[in-house]
This record gives C-alpha cells, structure tokens and sequence, in this order.
C-alpha cells in the first residue's frame, strides 16, 4: 500500500467487509476484458459468499478465471470546502468457487439473508425452499485482505 499513514490492520478491514452497504467485485471475462459488478456479500471466517443467477455475464466470467479482486466502501463523507473525502475501505483479493454442496449453499444463503433482511428469517426455509435451484452461491477464499482510512 502506497499511503501507509492510512493502511490500517486486518481485524478493521474484515469490519468493512462485514458491515459495508455492498461489495463490488472486479474480475476478468473470456476475452480479457475487466467487469466488474456490485453484491451484497457475507464473510464467514476466511470465506466471502455471495448469490447470483445461475447464468450471466459473471457466472460465465467466474468460471472462465476464477481469479477475483473485490472493494468493500463504507462511511463515505465529502468534504467539499477541502476537496476531499473521507472513507473506511476493504480490498480482498481471492479465488471464487461456486457453492455447489446444499448444506453449504443453505448456510450461506442463511448468513446472507440475516445480515441484510434478519426481520425476516422465519421466512427462510420457505423462501431456500422456493428458490435454491435457480439461485447460485459462490465462494471467494479470501486470500489477501487489507485495509484503509481516510478521516
């Protein structure tokens, strides 16, 4: 990290990851060609899982190179009269494998609807029930995790 006034340790970039509003992850398609899209994520110990559609421009990217960078952003505040921002960051660098074990997929589709709708968990079982075989769940082993801040 260039700017190590800034670089802050491990167990606060695993907090960014854990309680950013969403994490964008930046991987490579069949043609060489940089995508990157955003997901709603969820880190368990040194897993990150997040759901997506069974086919699609990411799917086709993921399996074509597994290899994946993602940003998590939180606490992002302009300072307009000093021409600045202030911000709290996590980068993750890892490998993506799609989840294809039930109990796993179950699991981590669990720990991601309780950290963005856990109002709603009595819905669960149900809603995995409905729509566990068109929904995809991959996994990124976290291989690099650093962290930053900007206040």
């Amino acid at each position: 990290m260039r700017r190590k006034d800034r670089e802050m340790d491990r167990a606060f970039a695993e907090e960014v990851a854990d309680t950013c509003d969403f994490a964008v992850i930046s991987m490579t398609g069949e043609d060489g060609a940089p995508y990157s899209v955003p997901v709603s994520a969820v880190r368990d110990g040194a897993a990150l899982y997040f759901h997506s559609a069974m086919k699609g421009r990411k799917t086709d990217c993921l399996h074509h190179h597994p290899r994946v960078h993602i940003c998590c952003v939180r606490g992002v505040r302009p300072h307009t009269c000093q021409f600045t921002t202030s911000y709290e960051s996590a980068m993750i660098a890892g490998s993506a494998q799609e989840v294809t074990d039930l109990s796993e997929k179950r699991a981590a589709l669990k720990l991601l609807c309780q950290r963005y709708c856990p109002g709603n968990m009595d819905a669960f079982e149900n809603e995995f029930a409905v729509s566990s075989s068109r929904t995809a769940v991959w996994k990124i082993k976290i291989e690099e995790i650093s962290g930053k801040c900007r206040k």
